[in-house]
């Protein structure tokens, strides 16, 4: 090829490549979304809370079942919570009271990492304490959580963190945080007696974090994306707790916007504009959405079959699962080389424990199966202890070795 046939070549790729992303772009900006505006107008009245001490499970009925189950799994899974941590230890961390501000992830990874490290201890404590309660019926790991989060509300942590548009990951951060407190905090604090200073000090401090943290509007997409599904979770279970309409009602509004910004297809547009992240994204947006779906179902609102605009939470579920087994799936809407990492990181499929609880899905069930126990720090804690039907599965199923894998799967 002479040198004239070469730069045609590259400029009919190049040419390729741009329509290829142009046609990308109209595909996503063709889909009408539900602005920040339109989201404000819902009216949202008939959601009100019904039952402020409804943890997002039924936690006096799940420990009856974890009493007297033979499950091998779940006993497995509750003799590693048993042993629970030392709340003298946990009470000597201290609060994170002063300006929060967390660098990128995705430019400075290492960096986030670091930073990140205590508020990934808080979000391991709250979830550790509260999973012990629940294997142990010892009020000691239930008291332990409450003095925890009381010291913190006693020096007002959290309240300060650094945002701005271009600099929003201490606001993003302090979003698992808040979630990760109110569900944990949820399951243990009906069992709690003689500590009503220590409760409403906690509420009040849950409360007046959850509205000054919501009150940031965020720029475009992180006001109507997967953070803001995140911002609906802690509104969500925080408005139980706290008895807060207000809030209980801004984590509803996630789900009427997810399901009106869906896609023929499923897809929801704001995680497509991930690109090769696209399918991750989707499946990250479905870990707090279904949380919130199951907080309302405890209040009495079964999300789970309601539709808006034409869509219920399964047409995203059932796009999330066919861009796991074929990336062709996504169409036109991302690239087909998706990152797929994700699939192996079992915290990222803890929602699919609690879906299960409202769907046979036997697609679903697969994915589960390979990954079980599954927790997650913040989003549901151990949603296999509290969740899973001792029916479901006996044992964990082993990773394949590397010669099952290289003759099951095609290389890359």
């Amino acid at each position: 090829m002479n040198r004239t046939s070469l730069i045609r070549s590259s400029l009919h790729r190049g040419m390729i490549l741009f329509i290829g992303f142009a046609t990308l772009g109209l595909s996503l900006s063709a889909q009408a979304t539900m602005s920040y505006e339109e989201r404000q107008r819902l009216d949202l009245s008939q959601y009100t809370v019904t039952d402020p001490d409804a943890s997002y499970f039924d936690v006096k009925a799940r420990m009856a079942l974890l009493a007297r189950t033979d499950n091998d799994l779940l006993q497995y899974a509750s003799d590693q919570l048993k042993h629970g941590p030392s709340c003298q230890q946990e009470l000597a961390k201290p609060p994170l009271d002063s300006v929060i501000r967390i660098p990128g992830y995705y430019p400075q990874p290492k960096a986030w990492e670091l930073a990140s490290e205590p508020l990934f201890d808080f979000e391991d404590t709250v979830s550790n304490l509260a999973g012990s309660y629940v294997a142990t019926s010892d009020t000691y790991y239930a008291d332990c959580l409450v003095r925890f989060l009381d010291k913190w509300a006693r020096h007002d942590a959290l309240s300060e963190f650094y945002y701005n548009r271009l600099e929003p990951q201490g606001w993003y951060s302090t979003e698992s945080m808040m979630f990760a407190a109110a569900m944990a905090y949820s399951i243990v604090r009906p069992a709690i007696e003689g500590r009503e200073e220590e409760i409403a000090r906690i509420n009040d401090w849950l409360n007046r974090l959850a509205h000054k943290h919501s009150a940031i509007r965020g720029g475009d997409p992180s006001c109507c994306n997967n953070h803001f599904y995140r911002r609906a979770l802690y509104a969500s279970m925080i408005g139980v707790l706290t008895d807060d309409d207000e809030l209980f009602q801004f984590g509803i509004s996630a789900i009427y916007s997810a399901l009106s910004d869906m896609t023929p297809q499923g897809a929801l547009p704001h995680e497509m504009a991930r690109g090769r992240r696209a399918s991750h994204y989707q499946n990250y947006a479905l870990l707090y959405l279904v949380n919130i779906m199951q907080v309302a179902y405890r209040q009495g609102y079964d999300l789970f079959n309601f539709e808006y605009h034409g869509h219920t939470i399964d047409d995203a579920v059932q796009f999330a699962l066919d861009t796991f087994d074929d990336p062709a799936a996504l169409g036109n809407l991302a690239t087909h080389a998706q990152y797929r990492g994700f699939l192996d990181d079992e915290q990222y499929l803890a929602w699919m424990e609690i879906y299960l609880k409202h769907r046979d899905d036997p697609r679903v069930s697969h994915y589960v199966s390979q990954k079980r126990p599954i927790d997650n720090r913040s989003a549901g804690g151990y949603v296999t202890f509290y969740f899973m039907d001792p029916k479901d599965q006996s044992h964990v199923i082993p990773e394949p070795d590397d010669q099952q894998i290289a003759t099951t799967f095609e290389p890359d």
